[in-house]
């Protein structure tokens, strides 16, 4: 028996590729090949879509949507990532993968197996090999070239199905099993805040099958004790695993939830932020957590449960710390150059000012001293101050000023960090 004759050489094609043997190892493609690949890259980006839509339906609503000009410069990228491959094999692929990885997330969250973005793969392999072979006529190109092009996509597109795995595996381990992953993610999203689109919300809502309500209300949990999962309710998003553990509540938290929290066991301390919009469920949870570590460290009264509606202004004088440094150095700077004797006395007087008023003989029951002395106090302070006890704005400042300290337990005139106020500022 005659063993197979080999192919005849074919002539020198005009686009310049090398013919080779069937028996031969399928070499680097032809960069002449790649060249003609280019210049057919936009058609071919247009015909594999519509091949995609005609194969798998419910894909053209991606290609026809709102993100339709994104997906489709998805495809061209592909295609174009392979065309780069031929010039050079080394080239990164970091873009591609990203693409691969985020498509593939998507249809994780989506629900859906890789089965149809496995198959768009292939779909878009068959249509750019039918393109090649229409290239193969008119360069007269020989089989052997074809050969090797097609071996080369189909391992690219085998290339691009592990990386697409790759990032389905790593969405179905964020959704951490289910439905309860999935309303974790969407949580997150929500504290992101307003630069999360409310389109992308209400998709991962539908997802997750929690109704995304109007309102929101946030709860701060202490780290060393929360409480079990079942029992905060089912319509409520939950991250007790975050250091600092959190939950959403759909709209304001009313008697029944409240009786939830307050039955609570004595070691878990939680604080209930205000009623926001959802856009602004960050802020709601900074002023539960700024609640619990006031809780914490006394400025308010140590409850299981307490509720940010009933200390606003406690939570208002206490939200910038450095802000009140600053402030308490501008309106107690005239008696920083007092022994530390007299600054405490002329600052037991000025509140006691403050609080009554300026009522002598109130202030002397209030400060258990003698009238006479009190007014002696008096005109110390009037020296000290002078016009500013007069000025409506500048008393409520030192009032509050005063008030915020005291809150915090520290001395009345925090340490310098910088310029010296000038007294008369």
């Amino acid at each position: 028996m005659q063993p197979p004759s080999r192919p005849e050489r074919a002539p020198r094609a005009a686009a310049g590729a090398r013919a080779t043997t069937a028996d031969e190892s399928l070499g680097p493609l032809p960069r002449e090949l790649a060249d003609a690949l280019r210049s057919e890259l936009p058609g071919l980006g247009q015909e594999i879509a519509v091949e995609i839509k005609r194969t798998i339906p419910h894909y053209a609503v991606y290609f026809d949507g709102p993100y339709g000009r994104a997906v489709r410069l998805g495809v061209e990228l592909s295609i174009a990532s392979f065309v780069d491959r031929v010039y050079a094999p080394g080239a990164s692929t970091a873009r591609r993968d990203a693409l691969c990885r985020r498509i593939a997330r998507f249809e994780a969250y989506e629900g859906r197996t890789l089965d149809d973005l496995q198959t768009a793969f292939r779909v878009g392999a068959r249509v750019a090999l039918r393109r090649a072979r229409a290239l193969g006529r008119r360069h007269r190109l020989s089989p052997a070239v074809l050969l090797a092009f097609a071996d080369a996509l189909f391992g690219y597109v085998e290339e691009l199905i592990t990386v697409s795995r790759e990032g389905y595996a790593e969405a179905r381990a964020e959704m951490g099993g289910g439905q309860e992953g999935l309303r974790r993610r969407l949580l997150r999203l929500i504290l992101a805040g307003p630069a999360v689109p409310h389109a992308r919300l209400s998709q991962l809502a539908e997802l997750a099958r929690w109704p995304l309500p109007d309102e929101v209300t946030l709860v701060a949990l202490s780290p060393h004790a929360t409480p079990p999962r079942g029992v905060l309710g089912s319509d409520v998003l939950a991250d007790l695993a975050d250091p600092q553990p959190h939950v959403l509540v759909p709209g304001p938290v009313h008697e029944d939830r409240r009786a939830v929290l307050e039955a609570a066991p004595t070691d878990i301390r939680a604080a209930v932020g205000l009623t926001v919009p959802v856009a602004q469920a960050a802020q709601s949870l900074r002023w539960a957590r700024q609640a619990l570590t006031l809780v914490e460290s006394g400025a308010i009264p140590k409850n299981p449960v307490t509720f940010c509606d009933d200390h606003l202004l406690t939570l208002w004088l206490t939200a910038d710390t450095a802000l009140t440094d600053q402030l308490a150095r501008r309106q107690l700077a005239p008696l920083t150059e007092l022994s530390d004797a007299r600054r405490e006395r002329l600052l037991e007087t000025l509140r006691a000012w403050l609080a009554t008023r300026g009522n002598a003989a109130q202030m002397a029951e209030v400060l258990h001293l003698h009238p006479q002395t009190v007014r002696y106090r008096l005109r110390l302070m009037e020296r000290a101050f002078g016009h500013r006890l007069g000025d409506l704005s500048q008393r409520f400042a030192t009032e509050s000023v005063l008030r915020a300290l005291e809150l915090r337990g520290q001395p009345a005139l925090p340490q310098q960090g910088g310029p010296r106020p000038h007294p008369g500022s």
